[in-house]
């Protein structure tokens, strides 16, 4: 059995099994670690043809994926079968009408060690609780699969992992720094965490990294983050705008809050522009939109400059439309804002 960290180190060394067997609290780590293994292996233009997918909760039997592993991968050395939430592997699960008892789990285990060379298998199972602990059966899975312990890293185990990346950039990080630097790593992600141990890097350069440094290119504001959503808007960037919408619902950010911070930001940038229009100074300008930042009023100028002062009106009634919806009605939230940023991007 390994961990997250060692699963990622033999994937950059090509040491790769033709079984996996996933277990864990963390699914999101799953699941970036199997999107990992599927963009090595698997051609995006012929994903639909050599990455399958079956929901382990469903499985009447085991026969459909081992048909799937058995068909040889096309155009590509290989293929992926994923079953996911393959809840059968744990010890106790009941009987439920699908994939039950001893004998059944022993054959797909006898199958494990018999997958075609073409072929990586993946189940993963998500733990119900935070102190659960592979059983007997995924210990016997452990004989012919690569189990991997997927938890989040935490503490002193997260800091010595992010300090090696350091280390191997033959870049000096303090102890203060790098603590710092940990606590803006909210997501367990160690491609996303070495993407941004290589950018401040290259941000630092030669210099000593500081905690302003850290705090100049990881510290957003909301407005930042508003700002980046409003951005693609305004450029009418559909695809980018859903994604940066998706990114803040998944940091948790509540859907009403969101919408009021996307109303405030086109009212600010409807009084710049109308300020614009209107000749007045940028001191008076700054005065409307209550802020004593050059960088915020050059930001809401360049922003604005984007819109008419009809599209930023009418942004404004979307957005006003979409909050009494919300409130009158068991709309989909989700589903509301997105219509209001695809209408926005329309008009």
């Amino acid at each position: 059995m390994i961990d997250i960290v060692t699963f990622q180190e033999n994937i950059k060394k090509n040491i790769i099994s033709n079984c996996y067997v996933f277990c864990g609290n963390d699914e999101q780590t799953i699941k970036d670690s199997i999107i990992s293994l599927v963009s090595k292996f698997v051609d995006k233009e012929f994903i639909d043809l050599n990455y399958m997918q079956f929901d382990g909760n469903s499985l009447e039997n085991f026969e459909p994926v081992i048909n799937a592993c058995q068909t040889l991968p096309f155009m590509s050395d290989k293929k992926v079968v994923l079953v996911y939430r393959a809840s059968f592997i744990e010890d106790d699960k009941g009987d439920n009408g699908k994939i039950s008892g001893d004998k059944d789990f022993n054959k797909i285990s006898e199958y494990i060690g018999e997958v075609p060379s073409h072929c990586i298998l993946i189940l993963y199972d998500v733990f119900k609780g935070k102190r659960d602990k592979p059983g007997k059966r995924i210990n016997k899975l452990s004989k012919n699969a690569c189990v991997v312990k997927a938890d989040k890293l935490r503490g002193q185990q997260l800091e010595n992992k992010i300090k090696s990346l350091f280390d191997v950039r033959n870049k000096q990080i303090g102890r203060i720094e790098l603590k710092a630097f940990c606590s803006l790593m909210d997501e367990n992600n160690l491609s996303v965490i070495e993407n941004e141990v290589e950018k401040l890097c290259c941000f630092t350069n030669e210099q000593e990294i500081t905690k302003e440094d850290i705090k100049e290119l990881f510290l957003k504001s909301n407005d930042d983050d508003i700002f980046d959503l409003v951005n693609p808007i305004s450029n009418k960037r559909l695809n980018e705008s859903l994604e940066v919408l998706n990114e803040l619902i998944y940091r948790g950010e509540k859907i009403n809050y969101i919408l009021s911070m996307i109303e405030r930001q086109f009212n600010l940038l409807f009084k710049v522009k109308i300020g614009i229009e209107a000749r007045k100074s940028k001191t008076d300008i700054m005065k409307e939109i209550n802020t004593r930042s050059d960088y915020a009023y050059d930001m809401f100028v360049s922003q604005s400059k984007k819109f008419t002062l009809k599209q930023l009106h009418r942004a404004i009634e979307l957005c006003i439309k979409a909050e009494q919806k919300m409130k009158s009605s068991s709309v989909d939230e989700k589903t509301e804002l997105e219509l209001l940023i695809i209408n926005a991007i329309a008009g």
